[in-house]
């Protein structure tokens, strides 16, 4: 999922020099809800794997 979140990030670069805006903003945003929930799950996933632990 971090993969994508960083794919749709160069893709907003990319669309941001070459001047389509719209574009940009919009894989930004794919991005953005992409990498939260990444984070999410990688918190959740520590938290459960630390709880099996002990």
């Amino acid at each position: 999922m971090l993969y994508y979140a960083v794919v749709f990030f160069i893709v907003a670069l990319a669309a941001g020099v070459l001047g389509f805006t719209g574009i940009a903003a919009g894989a930004v945003e794919i991005a953005k809800i992409l990498f939260l929930v990444f984070i999410v799950l990688f918190v959740i996933s520590l938290a459960l794997g630390l709880k099996r632990r002990r």
